[in-house]
């Protein structure tokens, strides 16, 4: 992996946390009904949320259920990857509606260059496995792409880049290490969905246990993500 000091990796991963893809997705629901139509914001919304369930199914089959693929470390999707690379190529292509063709592509797989650095330093700090990271990044450029297909020939014109690209700007910057305790809450809807009192936990399930740990659950959640900056989908 490249060597980059550790905090530029925290810096790193914010950048897919809820806390700050989730309002960039809103935002950009917001402009496209402004711009456009309430339809196309619902397909945006609709298409990030059928992502998002992707997500989340995986990790309450393992949370709850122990669920998973030992020969691939693989106990759910990468929540930070998968929305960096859904929302950050939508949010490109809705600020380059108005260039060319060819920019408006290249912003597009700027975005999804960006979701896959993302996915990386989830792996760096072994909050996910590559595998992980990597379906994460598969689903979130799938639904990217998706959207874009549908929305590439909108008529251009009818929003303002700047202020679509100022508004998104200062929302990255303003939300960039907001934290949201979505695993904690997926942990918790596991446990109530499976009837478990405690949830699985990656070390022991990798050395062969089929029972969920028994420690305590504040303790059992932090195990869950051993790096900082952790929290996903």
């Amino acid at each position: 992996m490249p060597a980059l000091p550790s905090h530029l990796w925290y810096s790193i991963t914010s950048l897919g946390g809820a806390g700050l893809t989730l309002p960039l997705a809103i935002a950009i629901a917001l402009w496209l009904a402004l711009g456009y139509t309430w339809r196309m914001a619902v397909l945006w919304l609709a298409t990030l949320g059928a992502a998002i369930g992707l997500v989340t199914v995986t990790k309450l089959a393992f949370l709850g259920w122990g669920v998973g693929i030992r020969e691939l470390d693989f106990t759910g999707v990468s929540g930070h990857a998968m929305l960096s690379t859904a929302v950050y190529p939508v949010a490109l292509f809705l600020v380059l509606l108005s260039a060319r063709p060819s920019i408006r592509l290249g912003g597009v797989l700027l975005g999804i260059a960006a979701g896959m650095v993302v996915g990386v330093s989830r792996v760096v700090l072994v909050a996910h496995s590559p595998a992980e990271a990597i379906t994460g990044c598969i689903i979130g450029a799938l639904a990217a792409l998706v959207f874009v297909r549908a929305a590439w020939h909108l008529q251009p014109g009818r929003l303002s880049a700047l202020p679509v690209a100022v508004s998104l700007m200062a929302l990255s910057i303003a939300l960039h290490d907001v934290r949201v305790p979505t695993q904690r809450w997926v942990t918790h809807i596991a446990l109530k969905v499976s009837g478990h009192d405690h949830p699985f936990v990656r070390a022991r399930w990798k050395a062969g246990h089929h029972r969920p740990a028994a420690a305590p659950l504040s303790q059992t959640i932090n195990t869950l993500q051993p790096a900082p900056h952790s929290s996903d989908v």
